[in-house]
Order: structure tokens, then sequence, then C-alpha cells
């Protein structure tokens, strides 16, 4: 069956962690170095790391390595139709998503 199991869930698991979305969004505007993405997250470079080898895993983003410094860029342009999505959900939903006691 199509949508049975994990996957589905883990999907938007991964991408339902403000820091992961924070970074995808950044992201958007064009690869960034790991202390740039450090500083624009506002966390610490190790848990900078963990987000982005989450994303990395997910088919998310991908990396480069440029001397000592790793760059970061979203690997999938649909990225960017889910980050607008998103918005345009939570913008037409705003009330409800707000109100929600089971979350």
């Amino acid at each position: 069956m199509v949508g049975a199991g994990p996957r589905p869930a883990r999907l938007f698991r991964a991408l339902g962690d403000p820091t992961r979305l924070q970074v995808l969004t950044h992201l958007l505007e064009g690869e960034k170095n790991v202390s740039s993405l450090v500083h624009l997250a506002e966390t610490s470079q190790s848990r900078l790391s963990n987000h982005l080898a989450c994303l990395r895993w997910c088919g998310f983003v991908a990396s480069r390595r440029e001397g000592r410094a790793i760059y970061y860029r979203v690997a999938d342009p649909r990225v960017a139709d889910l980050i607008a999505l998103r918005r345009s959900l939570i913008a037409d939903n705003a009330a409800y998503i707000l109100s929600c006691t089971r979350l």
C-alpha cells in the first residue's frame, strides 16, 4: 500500500524540527558554509552538524568540501515547494493550528 509504514511519518518528522526548517530556508537562498549556518540558526556547531546529517541522510541537502570548509546546498528542488506549501498551509489554517490542543 502506498503511504503505509514509517516513511511518510519520517519525512514529516525530519521536516518538523524548527532548526532543520530554518536551515533549509536559509539554504534556499544559496549555498552556505557550516559557520554561516551556525550563526544563522543560532545553535552550536555540534547540534547543527546533527541536523545537517539528518537532512543529508533524507536527501534534502548535499555538501561539498573546499579546503577545510564544508558547504551545504539544497539537493532537491522540491524542497522549495515544500517550504512554500508549508507557509501557505500555515497562513490558511493559522487559527486552527494555534488552537489545537492535541499537538
